[in-house]
């Protein structure tokens, strides 16, 4: 499949329906999820339906307009006034990916500042490899749905052809080779 990793919104929303039982079950209850966009706003979304919590958006940037990595991670858009909700609040910060760990480490350093009690992270899929970035020894909790190789991963909000994608995941899932529509 050209080294690319299809994953659909069923098979999302069965990852995080399973990663909300794991949080649960770790006993952290969290008073509020930080969505990392945009690929943590879907994941965020779906975990809302199973523990009911609010949800407060992050635009974090590790990539300029060539696809290409900047030096470090910039803000887009940030909690401003909301941020002071989080002093003394256990955060679950969601995103889709940790592949560089840049991003969630920068979030997670800035998160920080803000005093909350404690911050989770989550994400639906871990690569592995080596990490560019660690975290702070504040987080001891990380929730990874899937480890997986370091392939590049088509999630469905990214589909110009959604039917392609579908069908291309559901190749892969059987071994099959991918539609040349959306590669």
């Amino acid at each position: 499949m050209d080294n690319k990793f299809y994953v659909g919104y069923s098979s999302i929303h069965k990852l995080v329906k399973s990663l909300a039982h794991r949080l649960m079950e770790s006993g952290f209850d969290p008073d509020v999820i930080v969505a990392i966009g945009s690929g943590g706003f879907i994941p965020a979304r779906i975990m809302k339906t199973f523990i009911n919590r609010p949800i407060l958006a992050v635009g974090i940037s590790y990539y300029n307009l060539d696809h290409k990595h900047m030096t470090h991670p910039q803000k887009i858009q940030w909690i401003d006034e909301t941020e002071k909700q989080l002093e003394g609040k256990k955060v679950l910060l969601i995103d889709e990916v940790d592949d560089t760990r840049m991003t969630l480490s920068y979030c997670v350093r800035e998160l920080l500042s803000n005093n909350p009690k404690d911050i989770a992270v989550l994400v639906l899929h871990n690569k592995k490899k080596k990490k560019d970035a660690d975290f702070p020894p504040q987080i001891t909790r990380y929730f990874a749905g899937l480890d997986i190789e370091d392939l590049w991963i088509k999630y469905p909000w990214d589909a110009d052809d959604i039917d392609a994608h579908d069908r291309n995941e559901q190749l892969m899932l059987s071994g099959g080779t991918q539609s040349s529509k959306e590669q």
